[in-house]
């Protein structure tokens, strides 16, 4: 199941970046996220990369898999940088004031920062207005949680 933020825990959090981080989308109750998907591959090797259950980390409740030590070090330093957007939730729905699963083959990198959409389709959508789109995000997360 999902852990989902409510309303009435909303105000222990101190603040807004910390709000940010404080859940990551999962597709299984087995905590996975990105599927199983390096995180620090996308900006390295520019593609998704699977990572290994033998190397992972946990941040913000999720367990996170990564194809080497180093790229698992590098998250583990600066997880912000890495960890996809809006929890790993598709970019463009939370855009649009809703949730839906980010699939982790439908991404793209922009200003530094990695974005997941539900589809190809969604994301050729996302991606006529991206600058657009994110601000609208960014007003929308992490309250969006509120609605599922």
């Amino acid at each position: 199941t999902l852990m989902t933020l409510t309303a009435a825990a909303l105000p222990a959090i101190s603040s807004q970046a910390e709000a940010r981080q404080a859940q990551t989308y999962t597709a299984s109750a087995d905590k996975i996220a990105l599927e199983g998907y390096d995180p620090v591959a996308y900006f390295t090797d520019g593609k998704p990369t699977l990572g290994s259950a033998a190397i992972t980390a946990q941040h913000n409740g999720a367990i996170w898999r990564f194809a080497s030590a180093e790229h698992r070090d590098a998250f583990a330093a600066n997880p912000a940088k890495y960890a996809p957007q809006f929890g790993g939730y598709c970019a463009w729905a939370v855009s649009q004031g809703y949730t839906a699963s980010g699939d982790p083959l439908v991404w793209k990198v922009v200003g530094d920062k990695l974005f997941v959409n539900y589809s190809r389709d969604v994301a050729v959508t996302w991606s006529k207005d991206i600058p657009g789109n994110v601000k609208k995000a960014n007003g929308n997360w992490p309250t969006v949680l509120d609605k599922e």
